[in-house]
């Protein structure tokens, strides 16, 4: 378990931002893949979930799984170590397999990534729970190969602190697998992620190659307990 407060020293310049320790944290994790024919009302729900609540503290994250690449399209932000996230969720949620879409709320419970109804009652739920951990971040730069960030973290103890660094939106012309000739657009995709246990000295996270200049990226930080339940999150801009 962790202390009460935690620094990551990450060489970076910018004002702190945290969630309002008034306020409930709601972190959304989306399970999902370009070669699957079920996930686009999902990765549709998502989006419209994060333009809702762009101004609350709801935190959207899109995980793309790599075992749908076998059967015709490599999604181009899929990795391994997502699916293995996913199965770490299966083994806490007692479950035995795992699917796409899937949309885990506060890593506390698990349904279908298109179901508007459940999103929606999960949504007014978990904004009525309070967080026993806030985060700060202080950004400071974005440099070619990685972004580099100040954090802190007070509360509760708690197991683990991710950082995951999310480009925000990518629109792809799919040429094969169940989505061929279709046009798919994704939000908050999850690009890179960094796990902690306990971290100190300098951290760099780091911007795999499909990320373009351009592109408008987030940090979204969040802390768990050891059965995975989200207990802090904050996000900045980068």
């Amino acid at each position: 378990m962790r202390n009460l407060l935690i620094l990551l020293t990450i060489t970076i310049s910018g004002l702190i931002t945290a969630q309002d320790n008034n306020k409930a944290i709601v972190v959304m994790e989306l399970f999902t893949s370009q070669g699957c024919s079920s996930c686009p009302p999902a990765d549709k729900l998502l989006e419209a979930i994060k333009e809702e609540h762009k101004d609350d503290n709801v935190f959207v994250l899109s995980y793309h799984v790599d075992y749908w690449n076998r059967l015709g399209w490599k999604d181009p932000f899929s990795s391994e170590e997502f699916s293995d996230y996913q199965r770490d969720y299966a083994q806490q949620f007692y479950s035995r397999s795992i699917y796409t879409p899937q949309l885990v709320v506060n890593g506390s419970e698990h349904f279908t990534g298109s179901n508007y109804t459940k999103a929606q009652i999960a949504l007014r739920k978990y904004a009525k729970t309070k967080t026993t951990n806030t985060i700060s971040i202080e950004k400071i730069q974005r440099e070619n190969e990685s972004v580099i960030v100040n954090c802190a973290i007070k509360g509760k103890e708690f197991d683990r602190v991710t950082l995951a660094l999310v480009v925000s939106e990518r629109i792809t012309e799919i040429g094969r697998g169940e989505n061929r000739d279709r046009t798919l657009k994704n939000s908050n995709i999850v690009a890179s992620r960094l796990v902690k246990e306990d971290v100190t000295g300098t951290i760099n996270l780091p911007i795999p190659d499909w990320v373009n200049s351009n592109d408008n990226l987030t940090l979204i930080a969040y802390t768990q307990d050891m059965s995975l339940k989200t207990t802090g999150a904050t996000k900045v801009d980068i």
